[in-house]
């Protein structure tokens, strides 16, 4: 039941928002081999005065603290994080130099819904 909260410094229509959101949980099911009815997606819009970063260069901020059930390899995060930020390089035009990602993990009874509870993750459920 992964929370995947982005903000940034770049201004997206409606239609930007929704592509984005559909496409990173996309990446998220691939990489992290589960499904989609669970990904939960946040942008929150921020004034460039709201986010900074050390190493920033010119151009908008993406920082995504992705909110995920413990357990899943280095691997798989790392490949999920690289394929996001590409992602968002390429669709939101934001330099490599202005995207972080962390990771922030969960026993599973701690991820829930109105309708369950999560489970711990062992690599061959298909639910996050």
């Amino acid at each position: 039941m992964p929370l995947l909260q982005f903000d940034t410094t770049r201004s997206l229509s409606p239609d930007e928002r929704t592509a984005f959101a559909e496409r990173v949980t996309a990446i998220y099911t691939d990489e992290m081999e589960t499904t989609a009815g669970h990904v939960a997606v946040t942008i929150r819009e921020r004034e460039p005065s709201a986010m900074h970063l050390g190493r920033e260069v010119e151009g908008p901020l993406l920082f995504l603290d992705a909110e995920i059930r413990r357990g899943r390899p280095f691997e798989r995060k790392r490949a999920f994080a690289l394929a996001t930020m590409e992602y968002a390089g390429d669709a939101l035009e934001i330099p490599d130099e202005n995207m972080k990602v962390v990771f922030t993990e969960h026993e599973g009874e701690a991820m829930m819904g109105v309708d369950r509870v999560g489970g711990e993750w062992n690599g061959d459920d298909g639910d996050d």
